[in-house]
């Protein structure tokens, strides 16, 4: 009996130390599989109280005391809740209180208010240390209202006449109209455009960043992002350009992309999310799902396109449930649940985590508060989920149940596929999965929520409480065994086999 017991043991190592590796081991990264940690520098934490200079944390329209070094402090803060790539607001010389980097002063010198050129050269190498990503915000569109320029006589033709976007549906107008009245520059002008692209490569060159978060996309003619998409990536491989195109029409927005922009935040899954899930009981599939199949007819590759339920340009989401008498932690633990489960590269605005409130501009760009939050928690949990199970990034996207309020859908890829289900409502739910939408003799293994879900000649029967999600994966009893496998010799599971072999010997050898 303790020779079949040990033999069986054995076999077990043996196919644990053979397990295929896990595919998110086997794959290179690429854009699609990336979380973006949105931050606004001046709003997050101040590290250096050595540059506040004119600093006023009374008035929501001043610097507030973020910098450079209050970001390296809480790098480790942004690895442990799961981002692999940080979205900083514009770090330029900006005029008096452009405190969000998008009134331009000097395109070549870093805000004094947020440190030295080489202190942010220090945090993109702290951050690569960790293996997080620099995105950085880049304004060609326009300057500051001041800018020196202005004054130039030499370059009075760098700028398209002063006057105003009256008309939202006149492109002519809104790539030479003042956007808020601020000076729009001439990038026909063949001095302006040499002198835009070089100062974009130089930040690249200079700094290692890793990509471009690319302000008011639609305010600048087509033509030269094309000349900008190939200049900026002959300076590195597989340098990132995500724009943005502020626009409710996804074949406007999607237009853009034959420019080079790689990708783009996507308005209008903005716009149906947050009215989706700031309140329950509101269908989701047939509206979400509606997003997905105009994003894979448009787009080559609509999983690399930024998903986001909250930016420094709209109320923050937290306000939209508040506003309809919601409770904003359930409502958003719902909404990050398909941001972080849904084809595309979630994106997540500093303070999100502690579902912090605030209306329009600027009153959505509080300063941060650094507080134990469960959402903290719930997000940290959803990036490790959306890292160890590729099909959550890379799989394609089946929506097999939808019905007021709750929906489940299917990511799947060629290793594995993953099971969402989402209960937008006030009420307890239980749905059955039949066997034509989940082949039968599989199971349900709970990695968000709880438990392993078997299936009979009916299917499979999910049963949800009010206002929450799971995450499980598909999986065969063999797939199981290889989990288990994987376990014993991945974290210390061998020694204490070894352990209960060497006792099973032992006492072999003194029975009487």
């Amino acid at each position: 009996m303790w020779e079949k017991l040990i033999a069986f043991i054995l076999v077990l190592l043996v196919i644990g130390s053979v397990a295929p590796v896990h595919a998110a081991e086997q794959k290179a990264s690429t854009w699609q599989d990336e979380i973006i940690y949105f931050v606004m520098i001046d709003r997050f934490n101040n590290g250096d109280t050595a540059n506040d200079y004119q600093v006023d944390s009374s008035d929501p329209s001043a610097y507030h005391g973020g910098d450079f070094q209050g970001i390296m402090e809480k790098l480790d803060y942004i690895k442990e809740m799961g981002f692999t790539a940080i979205w900083l607001t514009p770090i330029v010389n900006n005029e008096a209180k452009g405190y969000h980097g998008y009134w331009t002063e000097d395109f070549y010198e870093v805000e004094e208010h947020f440190g030295t050129l080489d202190e942010f050269k220090l945090l993109v190498q702290e951050a690569h240390n960790r293996d997080i990503k620099i995105i950085l915000d880049l304004v060609v569109n326009h300057t500051g209202y001041e800018h020196p320029w202005l004054s130039d006589p030499d370059k009075h033709d760098w700028f398209h006449e002063d006057k105003p976007i009256l008309n939202s549906n006149d492109q002519n107008l809104i790539e030479t109209g003042r956007l808020a009245g601020l000076p729009d520059l001439a990038q026909e002008n063949p001095e302006v455009r040499e002198y835009l692209l070089d100062m974009a490569k130089w930040w690249i060159e200079e700094t290692d960043i890793d990509g471009y978060r690319l302000d008011t996309v639609k305010h600048v003619p087509k033509d030269f992002w094309e000349d900008f998409s190939k200049e900026v990536k002959a300076v590195k491989e597989d340098f990132f350009l995500i724009g943005e195109v502020w626009h409710n029409d996804p074949t406007y927005v999607a237009d853009y992309a034959k420019t080079g922009i790689d990708s783009f935040v996507d308005y209008p899954f903005y716009n149906e999310a947050t009215r989706i899930f700031s309140s329950p009981d509101q269908a989701i599939g047939k509206y979400m799902n509606g997003i997905w199949q105009r994003n894979a007819v448009l787009y080559e590759n609509p999983s690399i396109l930024g998903n986001f339920i909250d930016n420094h340009d709209n109320k923050r989401f937290t306000r939209l449930a508040i506003e309809k008498d919601q409770d904003p932690v359930s409502r958003l633990k719902q909404a990050l649940t398909y941001l972080y489960t849904a084809p595309g590269i979630p994106i997540v605005y500093y303070g999100t985590e502690i579902a912090m409130d605030g209306g329009e501009d600027p009153d959505n760009r509080r300063m941060m508060e650094f507080q134990d939050h469960e959402l903290v928690s719930y997000i940290s949990e959803l990036g490790k989920i959306r890292q160890e199970y590729p099909a959550l990034s890379r799989g394609d996207y089946e929506l097999l149940l939808d019905q007021a309020g709750m929906t489940v859908f299917k990511r799947s890829d060629a290793e594995q596929s993953m099971l969402v289900a989402i209960n937008n409502t006030t009420a307890d739910q239980t749905v059955t999965m039949t066997n034509d939408m989940i082949e039968a003799n599989q199971q349900l293994r709970a990695v968000l929520g709880e438990g392993i879900i078997s299936g009979n000649s009916d299917g499979y029967v999910i049963r949800t409480s009010s206002e929450s999600a799971e995450i499980f994966v598909i999986e065969d009893e063999e797939a199981q065994l290889m989990g288990m496998t994987s376990w014993v010799v991945g974290t210390g599971g061998l020694v204490i086999i070894l352990g209960i072999v060497f006792l099973i010997v032992k006492r072999k050898k003194v029975k009487p």
